[in-house]
């Protein structure tokens, strides 16, 4: 997934009111971007670390660009738009660069399923079984390599987990797919101390049938793109 242009490289300051990034240019001037990453964003909020934004010249636009990308407390390069996974996901299923997904011809996005009222991030089928993906997006940076997934509690991502589990039960495969958008990472577990119950709800879906798949980003200036799969540390795999 490329940028539209190459990032513009700041110094993070400071995020408030959720949507606001406070950055200092490479002129030394201070810029106001969107910030599109309304999690807690734990170990990614280093100030006066390194940064990347994107411009953009629309005139609907409040701000003149978003972050993008920054440094974590370990120095690792993190990309927070959480916009993004999803379509990063896509496009590498488009190009068949995921093995285990590869045998699906028709791809779509936002397909309203469950019981909750819910909608797959993506809909995979054309195969013998249809395929039901949740891309989940992983910044938690713990260092020594690990990644941790949720940064904060989710009940949202319980609610996912109980419609992908629904899905398997009714014959059909269901895949919870970490998008882990961190550099020199080799490894994801489940931040169980930050979220128990979803640690307990992961570890009832794997052993129902759900699958779980971690793949590293690569992360450029010029975009961002699947790299490689990691190492999983759950109970239950």
């Amino acid at each position: 997934m490329n940028y539209t242009e190459i990032l513009s490289d700041a110094l993070f300051i400071r995020r408030y009111k959720r949507f606001f990034a406070d950055v200092e240019t490479a002129s030394g001037g201070l810029l106001t971007l969107h910030c599109p990453n309304t999690g807690s964003m734990k170990n990614c909020l280093v100030p006066r670390s390194p940064c990347w934004y994107s411009r953009s010249d629309r005139p609907s636009r409040k701000l003149p660009g978003t972050l993008e990308q920054v440094t974590t407390t370990f120095g690792n390069r993190a990309g927070i738009n959480t916009a993004l996974p999803n379509k990063i996901v896509r496009e590498a299923l488009s190009e068949n660069l995921i093995p285990a997904l590869s045998d699906y011809p028709l791809i779509r996005s936002e397909v309203p399923y469950g019981d909750e009222n819910s909608r797959i991030d993506l809909l995979l089928t054309g195969s013998q079984r249809d395929c039901y993906v949740e891309v989940k997006s992983v910044t938690l940076d713990m260092g020594s390599g690990l990644a941790l997934f949720p940064d904060a509690v989710t009940s949202r991502g319980c609610k996912h987990l109980r419609e992908l589990m629904a899905m398997a039960a009714s014959g059909q495969r269901a895949v919870l797919f970490y998008c882990v958008q961190l550099s020199d990472v080799d490894r994801v577990s489940i931040a169980s101390d930050i979220d128990p119950e979803y640690a307990q709800t992961l570890t009832k879906a794997v052993a129902l049938g759900v699958e779980v798949m971690a793949w590293q980003c690569l992360l450029t200036p010029s975009g961002v793109s699947l790299l490689r799969p990691l190492e999983l540390i759950i109970e239950g795999l």
